[in-house]
């Protein structure tokens, strides 16, 4: 299809759908991790090793799908990844064992990067800053529901159909995303501004990347206070069923508030793209996401865990990472505007090695407590905070 000169009607909720592949795919299968951990006679620690090799995958694919959807285009990189993850889910929901399960978790991951990184490269192809921060909030809003429905619907398909359903889910549900962007989404590069995917040129692009100390000061604040609710969003089998001692379909009770503060601090960061530069906004949601998290930590060393407890902090957190998440994406990708593609990736590649590295060490470390949990946050956002004010201005 022909590059298009003006926002494809409907493009921010298709790419909406589009990056919401991602967390459906981290979060639905938590509330089956006892069923799965009984069928495959493994453990909870060795499980969660599932996702921490999902976010691994996801990692690595990104940094050549992003060059590849500068070379080839957003739409056919989108296509491409759908088919591969409908695949992949299918094996999931098949597989007999836990290496084969694990296998197929590992195709997952690699299929879901090239749909966050061509989604987000296509909101910065149609509009200017302003607007694309706008859009990207937009988006955000739709990104935010997936956590929150993810582990509800995959508790209700559990209970209903048991643990194999929930993969059946992602490929029907990821089938319908490809019709959509098949039929709706034109290509948003013009065949002027691709790159050559060349190995050389590619290596040249993210050796640019690894130079560029603004670049590399915000992508590694992002996995910072990212990796700060990623903890709680890995940690939620054992918050749910030992700290709380409820049941599968209680994930909502925590995933709800969390989404909710997402979609709110996302709507507020589109109200504010015409009104505050970029970096404004970032400094409130940084100072909001610091209260949550000293909140947290109070709450965690002086009470007894509940819903109250746990819920009211991650309110406030996660209502910060929606007010940044638009304005920091923006920010990232304008410091490379002829290499978007490959911006996206090398974010969402440090992102998820961070998120990797939560799921398998942090994680296991820190559950024991919800106090370590709080204290693993507090350092995760001190890093943010410290990376952020160091940030130099952008380079010409």
């Amino acid at each position: 299809m022909a590059q298009t000169q003006h926002p494809p009607k409907g493009l921010t909720l298709i790419v909406g759908l589009v990056t919401m592949i991602g967390p459906f795919t981290v979060d639905t299968y938590l509330p089956s991790f006892p069923a799965i951990e009984a069928e495959f006679g493994i453990s909870r620690a060795l499980l969660s090793q599932s996702l921490a090799f999902y976010l691994a995958a996801f990692a690595f694919s990104t940094l050549i799908l992003g060059p590849l959807a500068d070379r080839l285009g957003r739409r056919r990189v989108i296509i491409g990844s759908l088919l591969f993850y409908i695949f992949a889910s299918l094996g999931c929901a098949l597989s007999g064992d836990y290496t084969t399960f694990l296998f197929f978790r590992l195709l997952q991951g690699m299929a879901a990067g090239g749909c966050l990184v061509a989604g987000r490269a296509m909101i910065r192809d149609v509009y200017n800053p302003q607007e694309a921060q706008r859009a990207m909030s937009q988006v955000v809003m739709l990104f935010a529901i997936a956590p929150a429905i993810a582990p509800i619907v995959g508790g209700w398909l559990h209970d209903a159909f048991g643990w194999h359903s929930v993969f059946y889910f992602l490929a029907i549900h990821s089938s319908l995303v490809f019709l959509l962007v098949w039929l709706r989404i034109p290509e948003t590069l013009a065949p002027a501004h691709r790159q050559s995917f060349h190995p050389v040129k590619v290596a040249r692009v993210y050796g640019q990347t690894l130079r560029h100390r603004r670049f590399l000061f915000l992508i590694f604040a992002v996995a910072c206070y990212f990796g700060g609710i990623f903890l709680y969003v890995a940690g939620a089998p054992t918050i749910i069923f030992d700290f709380l001692g409820l049941g599968a379909r209680d994930f909502s009770k925590i995933f709800l508030p969390m989404v909710v503060g997402i979609m709110c601090g996302s709507w507020l960061s589109g109200r504010l793209a015409h009104r505050w530069p970029m970096d404004r906004t970032v400094k409130l949601a940084l100072a909001v996401m610091t209260l949550g998290t000293l909140l947290n930590i109070s709450l965690a060393l002086h009470l007894t865990p509940s819903i109250f407890t746990v819920v009211l902090p991650l309110l406030l957190y996660t209502f910060a990472i929606g007010l940044a998440i638009p304005a920091m994406t923006i920010l990232l990708l304008d410091c490379f505007p002829h290499n978007r593609g490959s911006a996206a990736a090398m974010q969402g590649s440090v992102q998820m090695v961070g998120n990797a590295l939560i799921a398998s060490i942090a994680v296991p470390l820190l559950s024991s407590q919800p106090s370590y949990m709080a204290l693993g946050q507090l350092a995760l956002v001190g890093f943010a905070l410290i990376l952020w004010w160091r940030t130099p201005a952008l380079e010409k």
